[in-house]
């Protein structure tokens, strides 16, 4: 005899991908904008930086040129959002964040993107921008069991989560590795 009596069945994926949301050419203008005035990269708890994360940064926000990324974004994240996860979402508070990690060492320990006394994220996503050959390590593994499950690295792919999944950027050995961050908005989970 069993004590759970479910009111619903959980619709929520753990992660969702779109291949090729960017073309080379795309991936590489969009590397060409996030290098300009990089800044060191924080953790809420700035304090905390150092053990967290070694990373350059610099944020995108919409305007003349980079509304075609955010058209390109909001239409994949909205259908994503759409088939695997159906969060109640309003669109992209915080603008792009543009990341570069460089060899030796840049990385981004296991974290969440959901905080407290914050926006309220719901979904997050991640571009890969650089190809694979051009760097080593810099995997983004998102965490549901003990053992970490790698992403693709394929040159321009979108993936999407839940902004309370834990994942990380392990350390880049070699080359540098660039990629576009951002959260999705909403209300409050319910």
């Amino acid at each position: 005899m069993s004590s759970n009596w479910p009111f619903k069945l959980d619709h929520v994926h753990e992660w969702a991908y779109w291949k090729s949301a960017f073309s080379k050419e795309e991936c590489d203008l969009i590397i060409e904008l996030g290098k300009k005035n990089l800044i060191t990269g924080q953790v809420a708890n700035p304090a905390k930086t150092k053990k967290y994360r070694k990373s350059k940064i610099n944020w995108i926000q919409p305007d003349e040129k980079t509304d075609w990324i955010f058209k390109r974004l909001t239409d994949i994240s909205q259908s994503l959002n759409d088939q695997f996860f159906k969060f109640d979402v309003e669109g992209f508070l915080e603008g792009l964040q543009f990341t570069n990690y460089k060899a030796v060492g840049s990385y981004y320990g296991k974290h969440v993107d959901k905080g407290t006394n914050t926006k309220i994220r719901k979904l997050s996503l991640s571009v890969q921008l650089t190809e694979p050959k051009k760097y080593k390590g810099g995997d983004l593994n998102l965490y549901f069991e003990d053992k970490p499950l790698p992403m693709s690295k394929e040159q321009g792919t979108l993936v999407m989560f839940p902004s309370y999944v834990l994942h990380e950027v392990t350390p880049v050995s070699k080359g540098e590795r660039n990629s576009l961050v951002a959260w999705i908005s909403g209300k409050n989970f319910k």
